[in-house]
């Protein structure tokens, strides 16, 4: 059994912060091959992660914001933002379901942000078809460029 508290948060968003990635996931499936994938997503702000899609038609997403603030960017095929999501725990937008096939990243907005995310197993990494060609991998030349235009979508006018 797992139990989800707020001391979960915590220590979670602290091992988040201190990694190189800042981010942080903790499963609660039993295992990558396990059918259905849930799982708590710990982002600090500064985290790159490269838009990408999922093409599996079982492979859609449901994000539920635990903690903190994130912005979602939907990008349509050629990289241009379609849509923005402000999802915030406790107030306004607390989710997002992104379908298959839809190119998407989100950015962390403040400390110690944590989701709660579920979606289709078994685990299978991002290929390069489902990455966008348009925006940097993560680790190249250009990604705190493309992340400063990923969080310009939520500043304050």
């Amino acid at each position: 059994m797992n139990i989800i508290n707020q001391e979960t948060l915590s220590e979670l968003s602290q091992v988040a912060a201190a990694s190189p990635r800042l981010r942080k996931n903790l499963n609660l499936h039993a295992s990558n091959e396990s059918r259905s994938h849930r799982l708590l997503n710990a982002l600090e702000p500064g985290t790159y992660i490269q838009p990408h899609c999922h093409l599996d038609a079982e492979k859609d997403e449901t994000m539920i914001a635990l903690s903190g603030s994130f912005g979602i960017l939907i990008f349509d095929i050629d990289g241009k933002v379609c849509e923005k999501i402000l999802m915030t725990a406790g107030q306004g937008n607390l989710g997002v379901t992104i379908p298959t096939g839809v190119f998407h990243s989100m950015v962390a907005l403040e400390p110690a942000s944590v989701f709660f995310e579920s979606k289709a197993g078994p685990y299978v990494a991002v290929a390069d078809a489902e990455k966008a060609s348009w925006a940097p991998a993560e680790g190249e030349p250009g990604c705190a460029a493309y992340l400063a235009q990923m969080l310009a979508h939520f500043s304050a006018p």
